[in-house]
């Protein structure tokens, strides 16, 4: 069966080869013309980058039941339970060093949950490390090793100029084995639907990457940061020669959030939400591709309102890029920075047309009056929040959605009993539209005994009845 493997417990980088020859530029792009050409080495650009690449170990404490029979099928019959052990986990990644006060770049999936994290560099030097920023969304992290002195480090290229088939390498630790070195070729670009997280804009890549890699740098042949190993397409675990990478030019912008001090990554809120063009829609339109970004809706008085963007038209460019799919269209905004404004060319049935977006972060329309929901009544265990643009984009749910939102469900409880879950929304209690944490509070404090709720999961509406 073919799964897909975050690479959580080792770590490869990709990197690029400089030849010593001034006539083999990267801007030339020639093939080889000669035996000579082909024996020509990526040493030079090994040694001049792999200093730059580091390993991360995390390790995390988790509780275990303990077993008093040593078969857990028994253990339910004898009645007796024994207190729960601790037991470490350790994960290896790999990280890439970009400045020399020790800012690391790697993969969050590595330091999920991490209780202890340590850094460990080419020279085979251990140091501890603090984390600066992480977002599971777009799968990266900042760590910051503790210790004063210059590190080497990898510059950053423009992943925008990557082209498919040009050659990359990738340095790393998979399997655990030592620092490895392979090469290969930019496979795709653009590619999405690769990982769970609402980011969806991969490099591919055909260089081995493995398990471990994650957190590795893909790097060009000027010895410059292209792209974060980050996935792999696998049937059981190795390389299939189907690798992705976090784009530079998205690591650059995390980068510089951490260095600014920033506890979130805020990205630009559009008030919209977008699908896919069919090729229906495209020939409507008159596009010569089924590309793009199409406008469902829009929120009023949003930036894309505001901007003029109307339902059913197609966003085709970004500041003079096209825009391959709407997961194109967020990386595309996201990387081009807060607090500036974005020109859109859009696609429309009159022809196309040119509108400025404005790349603002999301706004708290209304105060999150957080609240924990007690007493006796199925919604114990709750804590609510009232739904904003700025904290629905925190949580990763539709920007348009108001009303009050369950933000995390307590272990055990009558609603975790019950299957409420983190991110729904309550719409609704015995047939009253819940519109605050305080009205909804209001409702419980009734206590009719009999319990009609309706909520909204994942875009579905589900009616459920309690006594």
């Amino acid at each position: 069966m073919l799964s897909l493997f975050k690479h959580m417990s080792v770590g490869l980088v990709a990197l690029a080869v400089i030849c010593p020859a001034a006539s083999f530029a990267q801007d030339a792009k020639t093939v080889p013309q000669s035996r000579e050409e082909m024996q020509m080495s990526f040493s030079p650009l090994v040694k001049q980058t792999a200093g730059a690449v580091v390993n991360v170990y995390a390790e995390r404490v988790v509780q275990r039941p303990a077993s008093l029979t040593g078969d857990p099928f028994f253990d339910q019959f004898f009645g007796q339970r024994m207190p729960n052990r601790s037991q470490k986990q350790s994960s290896l990644g790999s990280g890439v060093i970009l400045s020399h006060d020790g800012l690391v770049m790697t993969n969050y999936h590595v330091i999920k949950g991490a209780d202890d994290i340590k850094i460990a560099l080419a020279d085979g030097r251990e140091f501890p490390c603090d984390v600066v920023l992480k977002d599971e969304s777009v799968d990266l992290a900042v760590l910051r090793i503790k210790a004063k002195e210059n590190f080497p480090v990898l510059p950053i290229g423009n992943s925008d100029s990557a082209e498919v088939g040009d050659l990359v390498l990738a340095i790393g630790n998979p399997f655990g084995v030592g620092q490895t070195v392979t090469s290969g070729i930019v496979s795709g670009l653009a590619r999405n639907q690769i990982t769970d997280g609402d980011f969806g804009f991969f490099i591919q890549t055909d260089a081995a990457i493995n398990p471990g890699n994650s957190g590795g740098a893909l790097m060009n042949m000027k010895g410059e940061l292209i792209g974060i190993n980050t996935a792999i397409f696998s049937r059981g675990g190795g390389s299939n020669g189907v690798g992705f990478a976090i784009p530079a030019n998205l690591v650059k912008v995390f980068l510089a959030a951490a260095a600014d001090g920033k506890t979130t990554f805020d990205r630009p809120y559009v008030g919209a939400t977008f699908d896919a063009v069919t090729s229906d829609i495209a020939e409507a339109l008159g596009l010569k591709a089924a590309r793009g970004a199409l406008v469902v809706r829009t929120v009023e008085g949003g930036p894309a309102d505001k901007a003029g963007l109307k339902p059913g038209e197609v966003i085709t460019a970004v500041n003079g890029i096209s825009v391959e799919h709407p997961d194109a269209l967020g990386y595309r905004l996201t990387t081009a920075g807060l607090g500036g404004k974005a020109d859109l060319t859009v696609q429309t049935g009159d022809g196309e047309k040119k509108m400025t977006l404005a790349l603002d972060t999301a706004p708290e329309t209304v105060p999150r009056d957080e609240r924990q929901i007690e007493g006796r009544n199925p919604f114990a265990g709750l804590h609510v929040a009232n739904l904003s643009p700025k904290l629905a984009t925190e949580l990763h749910v539709s920007t348009d959605e108001t009303g009050v939102i369950i933000t995390s469900v307590t272990s055990g409880s009558p609603s975790d009993r019950l299957g409420f879950q983190p991110n729904d929304i309550v719409v609704s209690i015995n047939g009253k539209d819940v519109k605050s944490t305080k009205a909804m509070q209001d409702m419980l404090a009734q206590d009719p005994g009999f319990w009609r709720v309706e909520i909204e999961r994942d875009g579905q509406r589900i009616r459920q009845f309690f006594r």
